[in-house]
């Protein structure tokens, strides 16, 4: 055989020959492997062989999977993009990968993991997700993978590992959780791990109480063999009495932990509609407690104590309405409504134990409808209700909307005063100074007294102008003469006989 050939053929059978076609251009290809490393790559090269089976993509600098970007990729068995800029995996990013044996992750940035980032890899065998930002574990983050035999979980900043993130893991025989910042584990963490060979816990802040007494025991009792001697020291970082020992040489009875107590003031506050609250419900104890607000389901025997009808859409239920590991969590409403009144309760809670406060609120709906400002009616008499002053507490205790609306009815009922009183002097002029229609007689108006009358010789007259007026009666006779303007002297002498004629009219004022 050729020498040539015989070449060809063993670099063919090593995998080294390069792909005659199907090879993006700035990588690299030989047979079912893909080299596409350090090339300041920031997606994954189009092009790529769909019998790839080993694909090199680290040192990049490849921010996020889009959605699909993997799928023609079904033959891949080890994937490597380490040392990249990842923040996130998307639910199914791994979908088409069933085959994959191995994903190394490491050196990216994720923060979080969301359950099913890694659902369709049933036959991972192992995943790096060393040096990330992962702060906690959620549970069932990694449900799918139940062929996983190695997870390497050190050098990220993880506070929290729940009960249940590592479900499905039955198969994991090594378990690295060193240089993190676990300050506990629960025993239900671990449990899953039915194949367990490698535990490495050392360099996390480990805060040696109650609730770590069961590690203690379990290591002396059987763990001790999951754990290297490096592994076996875990250092305690707190209370201060114990930092630095290691957990195996403290005695169970010096792991202790006080339960928490809850202290909220006032229990029972009153607010009304639109106004925004904030309780504080401060908790102490070891470990410090977490303290969570939730609002207590109501029977359905009616609305709340304080609320004036049955709540509407749009407003928290029952159930958990935050929560803090600070010692001090606040109760935070916006804009409060009906269905915020209600029952309320802080609880607090640590390792020994619980604590519960009941925390009232009722929703003053009746003064909110006394106060909110009618629109001034088209006719009628004016609306005089008492409204709060600008300065007084009951107007500082309302809303900034209530208060707006306030000041806006003062000044509409104040410019309607206003109004009337100019329109009342206006016409009292024009009825002083204007003369009466030619050949009626003239209109007189006195402003002084003519001395005393009866109403008997009086009878009621409105004008056409809607204006009242107070007439001689025109069937009696009260003039000698003519008509002579009222306040000039003595009252005339009544005439005998001589009524004044129909169409004239005189205004008299009389005590």
């Amino acid at each position: 055989m050729d020498p040539g050939a015989s070449a060809l053929l063993l670099l063919s059978l090593l995998g080294l020959l390069p792909c005659a076609v199907g090879c993006p251009a700035v990588c690299r290809c030989y047979s079912t492997t893909v080299e596409c490393g350090a090339l300041r790559l920031r997606v994954i090269p189009p092009g790529i062989p769909p019998g790839t089976q080993t694909l090199f993509l680290q040192d990049n600098s490849i921010a996020r999977l889009e959605p699909g970007v993997l799928a023609p990729l079904a033959s891949l068995r080890r994937l490597y993009l380490h040392n990249n800029s990842l923040r996130a995996l998307e639910p199914g990013a791994f979908r088409a990968q069933s085959r994959l044996l191995e994903l190394a992750l490491t050196g990216n940035r994720l923060r979080s993991l969301r359950v099913g980032a890694f659902s369709g890899l049933a036959q991972l065998r192992v995943l790096y997700l060393a040096g990330n930002q992962l702060v906690q574990l959620l549970d069932f983050t990694f449900l799918h993978l139940q062929r996983l035999q190695e997870l390497h979980l050190q050098e990220n900043s993880i506070e929290l590992l729940e009960d249940q993130a590592l479900a499905g893991l039955s198969s994991l025989a090594l378990l690295d959780l060193s240089g993190n910042q676990l300050g506990t584990i629960s025993r239900e963490a671990l449990q899953p791990l039915a194949s367990l060979q490698v535990l490495r816990l050392t360099e996390n802040p480990w805060r040696c109480d109650c609730a770590l007494r069961w590690l203690g025991a379990w290591i002396k009792e059987g763990g001790r063999r999951l754990l290297s001697f490096r592994d076996k020291r875990v250092t305690c970082a707190e209370p201060p009495r114990l930092a630095l020992q290691n957990l195996l040489d403290v005695s169970g009875s010096s792991l202790i932990c006080i339960p928490p107590s809850v202290h909220v003031e006032p229990l029972e506050v009153t607010a009304s509609l639109g106004e925004d609250l904030r309780v504080a419900c401060q908790a102490s104890g070891y470990p410090q407690p977490l303290v969570t607000w939730r609002k207590v389901a109501q029977p359905r025997g009616g609305p709340p104590r304080g609320a004036q009808a049955q709540p509407e859409g749009g407003v928290p239920g029952p159930g958990a309405l935050g929560a803090s590991d600070t010692g001090s969590g606040m109760l935070f409403l916006t804009n409060i409504t009906l269905a915020h009144a209600g029952k309320y309760e802080c609880e607090a809670s640590n390792a020994g134990g619980a604590a519960r406060v009941p925390f009232q609120l009722l929703v003053n709906l009746s003064r909110q409808q006394q106060l909110a400002p009618a629109p001034p009616p088209a006719a009628g008499p004016v609306s005089h209700e008492p409204l709060p002053e600008a300065g007084s507490m009951a107007f500082r205790a309302l809303g900034l909307a209530t208060q707006t609306a306030i000041a806006a009815a003062i000044a509409l009922l104040a410019l309607t005063a206003l109004l009337l009183a100019t329109m009342i002097c206006r016409r009292r002029r024009r009825r002083k100074k204007a003369p009466g229609p030619p050949g009626e007689g003239a209109l007189f108006v006195n402003d002084y007294s003519d001395g005393p009358c009866t109403f008997a010789q009086l009878e009621e007259f409105r004008d056409e102008r809607g204006h009242e007026m107070f007439v001689i009666d025109r069937s009696k006779p009260l003039f000698a003469e003519g008509p002579a303007e009222v306040g000039e002297g003595p009252a005339p002498a009544p005439a005998q006989g001589l009524p004044l004629q129909p169409p004239a009219a005189y205004e008299i004022h009389c005590w």
